[in-house]
Order: structure tokens, then sequence, then C-alpha cells
């Protein structure tokens, strides 16, 4: 069995502080779609959702680039 990310768990500690800046530029680079939806259901789950918009759509977006086969990173 693999370890669980930590990443998500990292990111949800940067979005509490309210840094949104730092937050938006981790999101840019995060390492897989697992994690950003492990972020985003921490986020649901910590009742943030909806507090920073473009949070959200950093989130969203970045889902979708990296669903994009030709934008996976390798590890």
């Amino acid at each position: 069995m693999s370890k669980p990310s930590e990443w998500p768990a990292k990111m949800l500690a940067v979005i509490k502080t309210g840094n949104t800046a730092a937050a938006i530029a981790q999101i840019k680079v995060a390492p897989s779609v697992k994690e950003l939806r492990q972020l985003q259901a921490a986020i649901e789950k910590a009742q943030l959702k909806g507090r920073w918009r473009e949070l959200d759509m950093a989130i969203e977006e970045n889902m979708a680039l990296l669903a994009a086969p030709r934008l996976h990173r390798s590890p």
C-alpha cells in the first residue's frame, strides 16, 4: 500500500492562514488530480468552500489541466 499524501493537509494549513496567493501558487504545481480532489474534500469538510472564489477556481482549473494526458507530471 502506498503512503497517503501529506500535500492536501499542508495545503489546508496554508489556506487556513488566509495566504491565498501562496495556496494558489502551490495548487498550480499540484502533484496530481488525486491530491487536488483530496484538498477539495478537505476544504469542504472544513467548511471553507466558497470563502475564497479565486482559490476554488484555481483548484477546478488545475484539475481540468492535470486531467489532460499530456500534462501529467512524471514521478
